[in-house]
């Protein structure tokens, strides 16, 4: 029971409902079971503590991202469950080292070894940081406005801290309510704090419009070759170009079009000055002096010379070698145009992870953005600057990209005044999932301090300001256009110009707890003499 208390819990404050405050509690319960099974005099406890904590992060996993499965049931089986087998890595550090180091040692390794995992489940083949902690306060970005020090791993540091202070007042042979005053000075002053620097913190940066567009074009039925409602091409663009007609004015200057887009087919990067569609985008362009495009894109490059290709370049007889990406075009004025390829891809779908050891995966594929299979991807993170307004830079970033903090800060180190999230979230049905993944832009906007222009097929289209509020959304399943002014930023946060330090210090920490119990384990082994 406590088990399910702690998931059902974590999932009540979990984005999209605005009840985040379960959250510090939500461990709580967990902890108490732990404590119970320890205490008992059984045999085999730390294989019943594994089923017990595996219960409890299977049911958050399913509670919260079961419309995974939704795009394919095997790929979203397959996620929660070995989801949270890799949760479970912290959480046996843990018992272990409680066991072997004691108590005091024991709770201070927890959120240590837990936060070192979120900082490596951001970084691995398989990473789905999806429920990492601090993505819990996406629904309220009041709460959190010191993201832009910390990150959103300072929001699981401030969740893990409070969770504990109430399971050792609970624990507490004191019954007066002086043992309340920590967890409540751990859950108010960094709430007073992020509403005094929400209260201060004025938008900075160059105003300008910008254009978002939803085509609202159905993934499974519509939108690809073959698929039984196919749309052609052409008239998805022309459906593209109707609506942006609609909310141009004079003043746009940056118009953005959703992930894969122009989707006709591969589009050859070498060849693309030539292609019909960049054609048919420029005159669509000199109709609206000043607008540049921004898009997702469906592109490729070929290998002539076999020994320079990539690792993750495919090869067809008549072609030879070759890489697909899932790219964003920035096309101008001018005709000149650039693209950047989406480089955090999701893992089984458009990245086979540790293809050696994974390869059973592949038929597990989850489908989230676009068609099925190994893409390429680059090392930097690019910025796609107005030619005419040097200071209007936005960072392209593709549908899952958005998830990562310290990544989307690289495109702010690089230069990127405003964040253009291009995104297809209609593969999760009218779900929590598309809602969750809008507002967890809410804190890249506070961790950036970069305004956020976000254009979903469909999903939900719309602005966010500095602040990480949404000030303009689209429905769900229309077809939209928004017009918002947003401003270009240019001065950089401590979170921007440090990245996930948090994450990284408490990697460190976690390998000095794991020598610290090793150490005590060995030598409270010893016979004394």
């Amino acid at each position: 029971m406590l088990a399910l208390l702690s998931a059902l819990l974590l999932w009540l404050g979990w984005p999209v409902k605005p009840v985040a405050f379960f959250l510090f509690v939500g461990w709580v319960p967990f902890l108490l079971m732990e404590q119970i099974i320890s205490s008992q005099n059984k045999p085999k406890k730390a294989r019943r503590f594994f089923r017990h904590a595996y219960l409890t992060l299977l049911l958050w996993n399913i509670f919260t991202t079961y419309w995974v499965s939704y795009s394919t049931l095997g790929g979203g089986i397959a996620a929660v469950v070995f989801n949270a087998l890799f949760m479970m890595m912290p959480m046996m550090a843990f018992y272990w080292t409680k066991r072997a180091a004691g108590q005091i040692i024991g709770y201070a390794s927890l959120p240590v070894y837990w936060i070192a995992f979120e900082q490596f489940h951001l970084n691995w083949d398989l990473s789905w940081p999806w429920l990492t902690l601090g993505n819990g306060f996406a629904s309220m970005p009041s709460w959190v406005q010191w993201y832009e020090y910390t990150g959103f791993l300072g929001g699981s540091v401030w969740i893990w801290v409070v969770n504990l202070l109430i399971f050792f007042a609970l624990q507490s042979r004191k019954k007066s309510m002086a043992r309340w005053w920590a967890p409540a000075a751990a859950i108010l002053l960094p709430l007073l704090l992020s509403f005094w620097i929400g209260s201060q913190y004025q938008e900075k940066g160059e105003a300008a419009e910008v254009v978002v567009v939803q085509p609202n074009v159905d993934p499974y039925r519509e939108k690809f070759e073959g698929a039984e409602g196919y749309i052609p091409f052409d008239q998805q663009l022309a459906r593209l170009i109707k609506l942006s007609d609609q909310q141009i004015t004079p003043n746009t200057k940056f118009v953005l079009w959703p992930e894969t887009s122009i989707s006709n087919g591969l589009n050859w990067e070498e060849n693309f000055q030539f292609s019909p569609v960049r054609l048919a985008l420029q005159d669509f362009l000199a109709r609206h002096p000043g607008v540049e495009l921004v898009s997702g894109i469906t592109s490729a490059i070929q290998y002539p010379d076999s020994t320079k290709k990539s690792v993750t370049a495919r090869r067809y007889p008549e072609i030879g070698y070759y890489d697909v990406f899932n790219a964003g075009l920035h096309l101008q004025q001018s005709g000149k145009f650039e693209f950047y390829h989406k480089s955090k891809l999701v893992p089984g779908v458009e990245k086979l992870p540790y293809p050696g050891l994974f390869g059973f995966l592949g038929p597990m594929a989850i489908d989230l953005g676009g068609s099925v299979g190994s893409y390429g991807m680059q090392e930097e993170r690019s910025v796609f600057r107005h030619a005419q307004h040097p200071n209007l830079s936005g960072a392209p970033v593709i549908c899952y990209e958005s998830i990562y903090g310290e990544y989307v800060s690289e495109y702010v180190r690089n230069g990127a005044n405003a964040i253009f999230i291009i995104t297809n979230d209609a593969w999760w049905s009218d779900s929590p999932g598309y809602k969750q993944h809008l507002e967890y832009a809410n804190l890249r906007a506070i961790e950036t301090r970069r305004a956020v222009a976000r254009s979903a097929n469909t999903g939900i289209s719309g602005f966010i300001n500095q602040k990480g509020e949404l000030v303009q959304k689209s429905g769900w399943w229309v077809p939209a256009a928004l017009k918002g002014v947003i401003r270009f930023n240019q001065e950089q946060t401590f979170y921007t110009r440090n990245g996930e330090y948090i994450g990284h210090g408490t990697q460190w920490l976690a390998m000095g707890f794991v020598f610290i119990a090793f150490v005590l384990g060995t030598t409270r082994r010893r016979p004394l003499k």
